[in-house]
């Protein structure tokens, strides 16, 4: 039987940003310098192969420090941490290399500055991502109220209305996010904002491209973890630009082919911290059941890097 055909359309940019590619680089520098076992606090990205990965070469993921030993190193993940994580550290003398993005320090910067100047901040963020953890782990308890959602706004209750900034969880939805800053500014005119989009370029990146190629597709791919946010954000900014099949998947062996015939476009993208080798996969499965054509959708290109940190730039 001839296989039915099937355009194949890729997201570009997609996959691993600079922050996801640098914490990886980090985990693979510290077990080289310093031998195996090196401890990471939480995945070091959220996605399970990176992290498997990474087991294999001597890594040992864990969710606290009191589950690292004084004398070995630790390095924290690309999400951040709150202030008090590496301050116990230091207090513990122990080796530790701080693995979150440049653009999560950025925030973290921002929201201390604000700190600084007497306002109080408003997060838009998931509870309980560790990202947020992190972010409001930078100021003291009950100087950063989370919201959601624009319902959120309408419940806050801020000690000074007129003294007040808000940051961002950097891989949120970038239409979600602009509806909760316009209902804060309507509910709060004075309220102060980041002097530049505190969403990474990344994850407005990759949901750029899935809008693009949202009107050519009959159903959108994202690989990705179900811990990752930006992957899930790019699923709902599919559904949300008229993908009538929107679904993340882990790595080929988890798409659901039934839900796919009949399909004669689809979209195909991955998360930021989704490596290629899984797009590779994913490719290979579409070409072994359909006579398949590809098309790069390109929004934008990326030659974003950032520096390694300097303990392991050192001779050991």
């Amino acid at each position: 039987m001839p296989k039915p055909p099937l355009t194949l359309h890729l997201a570009a940019p997609r996959g691993f940003c600079a922050g996801v590619d640098r914490a990886i680089k980090i985990v693979e520098m510290a077990i080289a310098k310093w031998g195996a076992p090196v401890y990471v606090r939480h995945e070091i990205v959220h996605n399970r192969f990176v992290v498997d990965n990474l087991r294999a070469l001597g890594a040992v993921f864990v969710e606290t420090l009191d589950e690292c030993p004084d004398d070995r190193p630790v390095i924290f993940s690309a999400h951040g941490v709150p202030r008090a994580v590496p301050a116990e550290a230091a207090r513990r003398r122990m080796i530790h290399v701080d693995a979150t993005c440049p653009l999560v320090s950025k925030v973290h910067i921002e929201a201390a500055r604000h700190h600084e100047n007497g306002l109080q901040m408003v997060m838009i963020g998931h509870a309980g991502h560790p990202e947020t953890i992190g972010t409001m782990g930078q100021l003291p308890a009950g100087e950063v109220l989370l919201v959601e959602t624009e319902a959120d706004v309408a419940r806050l209750a801020p000690r000074d209305p007129a003294r007040l900034a808000f940051i961002t969880q950097t891989t949120l939805s970038v239409d979600d996010t602009a509806g909760i800053v316009a209902a804060l500014r309507a509910r709060f005119p004075a309220i102060v904002g980041p002097h530049k989009e505190d969403i990474c370029y990344a994850t407005t990146n990759r949901q750029a491209a899935v809008r693009a190629m949202a009107p050519r597709i009959d159903a959108l791919l994202v690989i990705g973890a179900a811990n990752s946010s930006n992957s899930q954000r790019l699923v709902e900014v599919g559904r949300a630009a008229g993908c009538g099949y929107a679904q993340l998947v882990a790595r080929a062996g988890n798409i659901d082919w039934r839900a796919l015939e009949g399909a004669r476009a689809v979209g195909l993208t991955a998360g930021a911290s989704a490596p290629e080798v899984l797009v590779d996969e994913v490719i290979a499965a579409f070409a072994d059941r359909y006579d398949l054509t590809r098309e790069v959708v390109e929004t934008a290109q990326e030659d974003v890097e950032f520096k390694l940190p300097r303990i392991l730039r050192e001779p050991a």
